[in-house]
């Protein structure tokens, strides 16, 4: 960030991770710092099947009231708002009126090709944070749901932005696959951003993240205990949030010890399960269902995907638009050619309590419904 608003170029950052490992406190977090180094932030989520547009476009209009602070409106302050306008217009987004006037230039963003339009209207964002000495952060959080065609708008515009060395910082998160999503929709991806892996936490801090916060209430957990729940946490920050709360409710007094964890226990997974687990199963149709199913019958992965066909009584052929379908949900990703992985950890445990007996699939004649 200090690069950014010292004129000098600085890669961009997309955190990847599974779900609960806490990719979007660290963005939040990171969007925190950038604003108290003064830069103007956007931050949206890009939840399935939205329009980036739709998101971005009230967004940078906020941005550029930011960026006029009372000041009169320069040049390139009033070329980005006619950008902007344009841009709305083109994609169909009510975007509101601006105070200052605006004369729409034909021609600037306006083309309706969002990889065309969107780089663009950012580098004219870019460049009025630069009249005003400041820098524009973008954050985008479950970046994995942009379309291919928005994620390679997105990228096309840091390239030029970054080839204009303007005061821009872009940081996502997302899924593990998004890292191959990006160098599909653009090649030149990989040199644009940095890819930090978010995973679960080191043991010693896992501890002390469930641990410290109960002793500044008084409260200690039996090294049996503390186990306990690491342990059925495998150190995700969620489930370790989770567990701490739901045992801190159920725990009579302190100190608190492994049979009252284990007392708490049930009530903790069935929270999970339908707080946690079971958003994500209701989306799916049956015959998802039916394929994490067998997923989870072969462990928490990652599972030859040759096997899980196989599991499910199929050809691979048969099941790769119900897998690539359930990439595209954010279930499950590829590491490596011919394997697929949940994407939610302990995903497999819920599978087999949701659904005790694993049955093999019939294909019918017709297609699923």
């Amino acid at each position: 960030m200090d690069r950014v608003l010292a004129g000098r170029p600085a890669k961009g950052l997309v955190l990847l991770g599974l779900r609960g490992v806490g990719k979007t406190v660290l963005l939040n977090r990171l969007r925190g710092l950038a604003d108290d180094k003064g830069f103007r932030t956007v931050r949206i989520e890009a939840p399935e099947g939205s329009s980036l547009p739709e998101l971005l476009t009230p967004e940078l209009r906020r941005t550029i009231y930011a960026l006029d602070l009372r000041q009169a409106a320069s040049a390139r302050l009033r070329r980005a708002a006619s950008v902007l306008a344009n841009f709305a217009r083109a994609f169909k987004v009510a975007a509101g009126d601006l105070e200052f006037s605006v004369d729409l230039a034909p021609g600037e963003g306006d083309t309706g090709n969002l990889e065309q339009d969107l780089p663009l209207l950012l580098v004219a964002m870019a460049e009025a944070a630069a009249d005003r000495n400041t820098a524009v952060g973008l954050f985008i959080d479950e970046v994995q749901y942009l379309s291919s065609v928005e994620l390679a708008a997105v990228i096309v515009a840091c390239h030029e932005i970054a080839q204009r060395n303007l005061p821009f910082l872009f940081i996502a998160a997302g899924l593990p696959q998004v890292a191959a999503l990006a160098g599909e929709a653009k090649s030149y991806a990989e040199r644009l951003f940095d890819y930090p892996e978010i995973g679960p936490l080191e043991t010693d801090d896992a501890r002390a993240a469930l641990v410290k916060p109960a002793e500044a209430e008084g409260v200690t957990f039996d090294g049996d205990a503390a186990e306990e729940i690491l342990a059925a946490a495998q150190n995700f920050p969620y489930f370790i949030q989770e567990w701490g709360f739901q045992v801190w409710n159920a725990a009579p007094a302190s100190p608190i010890t492994r049979d009252m964890v284990r007392a708490a226990s049930p009530d903790v997974v069935s929270h999970l399960d339908n707080n946690f687990f079971r958003v994500r199963f209701d989306r799916l149709t049956p015959l998802e269902q039916k394929y994490l199913r067998a997923m989870a019958e072969l462990g928490p992965g990652p599972c030859a995907t040759g096997r899980i066909a196989e599991t499910l009584g199929v050809r691979a052929a048969s099941v790769a638009t119900v897998r690539q379908r359930l990439i595209n949900k954010g279930m499950v990703w590829s590491q490596r050619h011919g394997e697929t992985s949940f994407t939610v950890p302990m995903f497999d445990g819920f599978m087999k309590r949701q659904m005790p007996e694993l049955l093999r699939h019939v294909p019918q004649p017709r297609s699923e419904r």
